[in-house]
């Protein structure tokens, strides 16, 4: 695994961001990578396009302590462990952390006021040392639009919903559980979804 660089993320102030939103995936995307997909938006601007991380893709292998080996970190075992997740199919390789903002460091993005988004080793050393943010995710991949795609998905009622994050949906260990949850933060039930977001 590598770490994705500073560089590789970076702010948009765009007034109408939907950076620190979620993306709920709609039952059109069933057949696709993003199927029940809930999506943590971390950078959105009209110009810019928008960059976000899967929240509810569980990663079992590699573990968190392997990886760690593979990036040289220590203390083995770590004081302190983190949940994986699959961030989306963009640089599927390298890795992000998505974190409270009671850390920051060189390359960290602050979203909003709960949450940033780190790029580099230093953040993993300081979990591994049992320190770091008290919430954090580590992210294998990110999913990526270009200028305009996200607002045209979101635009056509088939692709995503939008919906407030929340640190149980962003955080939590229930991963399977997050679609519904977040579907349940707009106040629609999933067995409703299929009329809501009309036919194909």
């Amino acid at each position: 695994m590598q770490f994705l660089q500073s560089d590789t993320v970076a702010p948009c102030g765009a007034e109408e961001s939907l950076a620190g939103q979620l993306l709920i995936a709609m039952p059109s995307l069933a057949e696709s990578e993003f199927d029940r997909s809930v999506i943590y938006l971390c950078a959105h601007s009209a110009d810019g396009g928008a960059m976000g991380i899967v929240v509810n893709r569980r990663i079992s292998q590699p573990g968190f302590d392997d990886l760690l080996l593979q990036l040289d970190i220590a203390p083995t075992p770590p004081r302190r462990r983190i949940g994986l997740c699959a961030g989306g199919p963009v640089e599927a390789g390298r890795g992000l952390v998505l974190h409270s903002t009671d850390w920051d460091g060189d390359g960290t993005l602050t979203v909003n006021n709960d949450i940033s988004l780190s790029a580099n080793l230093e953040v993993l050393k300081d979990i591994a040392a049992g320190d770091g943010p008290r919430d954090a995710l580590l992210a294998l991949g990110h999913a990526g639009w270009e200028a305009g795609q996200l607002e045209e998905e979101i635009a056509r009622h088939s692709a995503w919903l939008v919906a407030p994050a929340s640190r149980e949906i962003v955080f939590g260990a229930d991963h399977a559980a997050k679609w519904r949850k977040a579907l349940a933060a707009i106040n629609i039930d999933p067995l409703r979804l299929a009329s809501f977001s009309g036919s194909a």
